[in-house]
């Protein structure tokens, strides 16, 4: 299970790599039409903006893997393991809620969104915010392991506080670059 889901967040890190590079090569190439040869790509704009879209929300599932997002920790540092563990479990259940609400939200206007079509390259826009199927997905998936993993009792304390004020991570990695 480990190795399909590495797979999936290597696949979903080359896939952001593929997107963004896509991206600037289209947004460049434009400027370069635009300002040199008077002449554009239509098209590479709609695109551009669609990557975007994409490139935010795959993002955002590589992002919380590493528990990147911003949050403050500085009330559940202060509050006993206990406490810790009913934050951590607290947060992560208001999570999973926001990923079922994504789910429903783009479910409800997948239909409105497949027979709207994009104005410059005529893709239906399920495509475009299709993606919130899979972040909502992959989310909850990720969600509800750490709350089977908090289940179990195979957190740690540390492992209980899911962000990083900015200033420790500062601090942690220039202690560790003068090791």
């Amino acid at each position: 299970m480990k190795k399909i889901n590495d797979l999936f967040f290597r696949l979903a890190e080359f896939t952001l790599v593929i997107m963004l590079s896509a991206m600037v090569i289209m947004v460049f190439g434009n400027v370069v039409l635009r300002y040199g040869f008077n002449d554009g790509i239509i098209s590479s704009e709609e695109l551009s903006r669609f990557l975007f879209i994409w490139i935010t929300f795959l993002g955002a599932i590589v992002t919380m893997r590493e528990n990147g997002h911003l949050g403050l920790d500085s009330i559940v540092r202060k509050l006993s393991l206990n406490g810790k563990k009913v934050a951590f479990a607290v947060s992560n259940v208001l999570m999973l809620g926001c990923c079922v609400l994504m789910f429903y939200g783009t479910y409800k206007q997948h239909n409105i969104n497949a027979s709207t079509h994009s104005a410059v390259t005529e893709i239906p826009m399920s495509w475009v915010y299709g993606v919130g199927y899979i972040t909502s997905v992959a989310m909850g998936l990720m969600i509800v392991g750490k709350l089977v993993r908090l289940a179990k009792g195979e957190f740690n304390e540390a492992d209980l506080i899911q962000v990083q004020d900015s200033e420790e991570v500062i601090t942690v990695h220039s202690s560790e670059a003068t090791k």
